[in-house]
């Protein structure tokens, strides 16, 4: 009987260590003036840990977010700024990944909530109070390449890419440049048939 109300009572700490982390990220714009607020938030492990996610489980970034509300509609900035862990795609190592996200939405005033756009949603108006935590990670899944490869692996397929990308340049110049290249496009348009003839005068 013991172990059970323990279990119980563990759940509960973990489910209030999760909304208290999570609060982390709510606005109260019930009451907020139509002018510019500013809000600036440090995420940890703990964030993604929260989200009910699996593409990200390590990561340290900074999100200053600014927020215009105004008679009819939020309008809100998110420039993000930090590094995540990923796995690489082909060598299966950890990396770090540089973050660097500068993102909008606009929440506009309605009578229920409903996403309009990728860009836009509806939210009740009698809304007290907005949780940023999913746009700032969306963003962010956003940001992310979409292979992802080390480092060191991702610099050796670039410069691969960049060495064709030069023999097909050069390919076109050449094909462009060649002299006589009428000719041989003339020969080409011959009729088949024709071009068995001149092999019998031969």
């Amino acid at each position: 009987m013991f172990f059970i109300k323990l279990k119980h009572i563990t759940f509960a700490l973990l489910l209030t260590e999760k909304v208290k982390e999570l609060s982390k990220y709510n606005i109260d714009i019930y009451g907020l003036e139509d002018k510019q607020y500013d809000y600036d938030m440090e995420s940890g492990d703990a964030f993604f840990e929260e989200m009910e996610q699996d593409l990200i489980e390590h990561g340290h970034f900074k999100t200053h977010v600014v927020l215009n509300k105004s008679a009819t509609m939020i309008q809100l900035r998110f420039q993000t700024k930090g590094s995540v862990t990923l796995v690489c795609d082909r060598s299966l190592e950890e990396f770090e990944e540089p973050i660097d996200s500068d993102q909008r939405i606009i929440l506009k005033f309605g009578d229920h909530n409903e996403e309009l756009t990728e860009e836009i949603e509806m939210i009740n108006r009698n809304t007290n109070r907005i949780n940023v935590a999913r746009y700032i990670f969306d963003f962010i899944a956003l940001s992310l390449p979409f292979k992802k490869l080390h480092p060191s692996l991702r610099t050796e397929e670039d410069d691969f890419d960049l060495e064709d990308d030069d023999e097909e340049g050069k390919l076109v110049y050449t094909s462009g440049a060649e002299e006589g290249g009428d000719e041989k496009e003339e020969e080409e348009k011959i009729d088949p048939r024709w071009e068995a003839l001149k092999n019998l005068k031969k």
